[in-house]
């Protein structure tokens, strides 16, 4: 019996168009930091546990340590390096900027990529709905507060 071991993938990460054959093991994270060389999506638990490892495909959160690269064939990838626009942060990163929701900084890819996708989603979140949606997102610094100030925030400035 013959497998195919490979896959010719196409997909947009951050706006530009990326093809080339993948191993069918490798995961999206593999792709992201190996390949395309952008590092900002951090890898932890490796098991769906931490949210370090968070990007947005088609604009929904997924966890990258486990998606296989495959499974974003034709689809849409934004990582923490695709979220500024034109040199300009985000008022969502400007936001965790000015309220310290990122101390040690480990989490903010995956806190900020996650807070992106529920203001996707929600564009007017409460504290509560910001809490249940970052459940999957560790912050060992403690920095809660001030990530739902953040994202508080940055709901307000993007109504602007």
């Amino acid at each position: 019996m013959i497998t195919q071991s490979t896959f010719n993938l196409s997909l947009t990460v951050n706006g530009k168009s990326w093809s080339g054959e993948v191993p069918i093991e490798e995961t999206l994270l593999e792709l992201l930091r190996n390949r395309l060389r952008l590092t900002g999506t951090k890898r932890s638990c490796e098991s769906e546990v931490c949210g370090a490892c968070t990007v947005l495909v088609d604009k929904r959160p997924v966890s990258s340590c486990n998606y296989l690269a495959f499974e974003a064939h034709e689809r849409s990838v934004l990582t923490i390096e695709g979220v500024a626009q034109n040199d300009e942060l985000d008022p969502l990163q400007e936001a965790f900027i000015r309220n310290i929701g990122a101390q040690c900084g480990y989490c903010t890819p995956g806190q900020i990529m996650a807070a992106k996708a529920l203001l996707i989603e929600n564009p007017h979140p409460t504290r509560e709905q910001i809490a249940e949606w970052l459940s999957g997102n560790i912050c060992r610094c403690g920095a809660y507060g001030a990530i739902a100030q953040s994202i508080l925030e940055a709901a307000q400035e993007y109504q602007k």
